[in-house]
């Protein structure tokens, strides 16, 4: 199949409110015009040096998502133009893009990166630490972002009860938020093998990459 036939039909099988990120990081410039061709215009990446570089040589009303690991760093390179930073998992993080949010004259919207798996991984918040963190004056102090939501991976296992399990605790977390007068937007969860599953528990976006451009190497 091809990546336009890919795309349809991914986006007949999810509802209309739920935003397909394709995840184009390694894929080159021609396969992503391709994807654009047939409408999409939300990518993710990975990798800050191939993310500017995809940047600059594509349409600028791609919407691009930083997805991966974000380093202190790395965001000033991003933060002119990026739309969404999927990944975020502390407060010095968010301070940083705060930071290179006001000297582009930008708000920038964030995910907060909430850890669900059941399996070892550096990277996300507990619930506690996430509502802690919302609820803390140093954030509420940071005028140059915007936490729309919240992002989560799920255990890399067939169990599909698991997967459920953990979707389901992000959908969960979410709305005690909101019982607290505190709306998140945007919920990220699900990929290749399980995004019809996890729009079924709650997931607005979902990031898909091998289903669109095939597969290419393991981390697709």
């Amino acid at each position: 199949m091809s990546i336009s036939n890919n795309i349809i039909k991914i986006k007949s099988e999810i509802p209309s409110n739920v935003t397909l990120v394709a995840v184009s990081k390694t894929k080159p410039i021609e396969l992503i015009n391709q994807a654009y061709l047939t409408g999409q215009i939300d990518f993710g990446e990975n990798y800050v040096q191939e993310l500017v570089d995809k940047y600059d040589k594509l349409p600028k009303d791609i919407r691009w998502h930083f997805i991966g690991h974000l380093q202190s760093n790395k965001v000033k390179f991003i933060a002119p133009f990026v739309k969404l930073i999927h990944g975020v998992d502390s407060l010095k993080l968010l301070e940083e893009i705060n930071k290179q949010a006001k000297k582009n004259n930008r708000i920038i919207n964030c995910l907060l990166q909430i850890y669900i798996a059941q399996e070892e991984s550096k990277f996300g918040l507990s619930f506690d630490e996430c509502k802690e963190l919302l609820l803390s004056k140093s954030y509420q102090n940071l005028k140059n972002i915007s936490v729309v939501g919240f992002m989560g991976m799920a255990s890399n296992t067939n169990n599909s009860e698991q997967i459920k399990k953990e979707f389901s605790s992000l959908k969960n977390f979410q709305e005690s938020m909101a019982s607290i007068k505190l709306q998140y937007h945007t919920l990220s969860f699900g990929m290749s093998n399980d995004y019809q599953l996890a729009v079924e528990c709650g997931s607005n976006m979902v990031r898909i990459g091998s289903t669109i451009f095939g597969e290419r190497n393991n981390n697709s």
